[in-house]
Formats: C-alpha cells, structure tokens, sequence
C-alpha cells in the first residue's frame, strides 16, 4: 500500500501523515483544514521568507560548528547557558526536514489511537550536560516596529510557536528521548534602531538584537486535537468555519 498522504482516503489503511502546519491549520479552523485534507482544495501560497530562511541557516551554521566540537556556543556561555550544548545523534540532520516524513528515522511519530502520523522539522536540539535531558530549540526572525526592548510570548498569534514547541517536545518523548519541559526560542530581532550604519564600502550589515526565551511545554491538548482531527477527515459535510477566520468570511460575502 502507498503513503497516505496528501488529500485524505478513508480506505487507505496507512497511517496518514499530517505535518506541524496542516495540525496548526485545524486549530485555526477546521473548515479549512477539511478544505484541503478532504476535498483537496489547496489555498493561495504566500511568498517565502527568504530573510527568516536565511538567519535559520546561520544560526544552524553556527551551531553546528560547535555540535561537531561538542562545546557550547558563547552566545549561550555569555548568557549563563555554559551547561547547553548543541545535541549530536545520527538523525540529527534528518529530524530538521520538514518535508516527506514517512521514513523512520524522521521526526514523526504514528498515534496509534487515530492512525495518524504526525511530525515536522525541528530547529535545533540542545543538551543539558547538568540533567542529561534534551531541550528542543526554535528560531524565529523578526523585526520590531516599536523598540519595545526585549521580545516576549505574549502576543495571542504567537500561541501557534507555542504549540510547535509542544508538538516537537510531544514527538521527540514519544520517540523515547528525554526531553526537558523547558523548551527555547531564539529570537533574532532585525535592529532598525540601532545608530550603526548598515551601508558599508563593500556591503552592508544588519544588526540582529538576540534573545532567549524560555518555554514550558504544554502536551495537554494534542492528544484531544489529533481525535478531533480523526472524527473532521470522516465528516460527510464541511464544518462551519471559526468565527475569526478571514477565509471565511471571504467565502460569506461572495
């Protein structure tokens, strides 16, 4: 039997595979999750962001010089985070793919009670030498408009960063690995304030301000969401959207 991914079939008796942002799109809005799991209506796609891209793979450039020396960062030293360093396995590179999880040594895990198998691409890992657990790590780029001083998680969109951080910490521990409650989000903010000037003679720079956020993982409502998430694949009709669903709205008004 073939994968079953993409657009749902209920009779293919293979774990279906669903990413990180298709379970995202649920919690948003099970209409348009349906939308595209089940009737196979793809949405609009928005333009990549190539600057955010760009910071991840620096950022995992830099990490990864120090995974292969097995010493932490001085970013982390300089901040009292010397007993962090970035985590070695075999997978490692493997588990950053977000793309085509369906080999074992991805970074999925088969939910047995609904057949689905979830998963992603992670960041980064990093190892607690004092607790010997593992702490999953996010990066995320961004520009204040406001100097606001240091970024925080308070913002009500930012509780779909919160959530990838509970899923990845959720898959990793199913996967048998010991990870540590506390995950890290490592902000990269574009500094538009700074006095710097960002025109050199050969090129320009631009000021990031760096900030590291501590998280406690919330595992609660995945389990919920995913027999949620079973019962909407097997509706004989679209569910309504949420209230505060822009597509939707678009939809009434035409």
């Amino acid at each position: 039997m073939t994968r079953h991914r993409g657009q749902f079939d209920i009779n293919n008796p293979e774990p279906y595979e669903i990413s990180r942002s298709r379970i995202e799109n649920f919690v948003r809005c099970p209409a348009c999750f349906y939308m595209t799991q089940v009737e196979g209506i793809e949405f609009p796609s928005i333009p990549g962001f190539n600057i955010n891209e760009a910071t991840d793979i620096l950022l995992k450039k830099d990490f990864d010089n120090y995974r292969e020396k097995k010493k932490s960062h001085p970013f982390l030293e300089n901040h009292g985070f010397s007993h962090l360093i970035p985590y070695q396995h075999q997978h490692f590179e493997l588990w950053t793919q977000s793309m085509h999880f369906g080999a074992i040594d991805r970074m999925h895990f088969d939910h047995p009670e609904t057949n689905l198998r979830v998963g992603g691409g992670l960041d980064d890992i990093w190892l607690n030498t004092k607790t010997n657990k593992l702490h999953i790590v996010d990066y995320k780029s961004t520009s204040q408009k406001k100097d606001n001083g240091p970024i925080n998680l308070d913002d009500k969109w930012k509780a779909s960063y919160k959530r990838q951080m509970d899923l990845y910490s959720w898959i990793m521990r199913k996967k048998g690995f010991d990870v540590d409650k506390i995950g890290y989000f490592l902000y990269c903010d574009g500094d538009r304030f700074t006095r710097n000037s960002f025109l050199k003679a050969e090129n320009a720079i631009m000021e990031f301000k760096i900030t590291l956020i501590p998280y406690e993982t919330n595992f609660d409502w995945i389990e919920d969401t995913f027999k949620k998430i079973y019962l909407t694949l097997r509706f004989k009709e679209r569910p309504p959207h949420t209230y505060d669903c822009e597509y939707g709205k678009f939809l009434d008004n035409i």
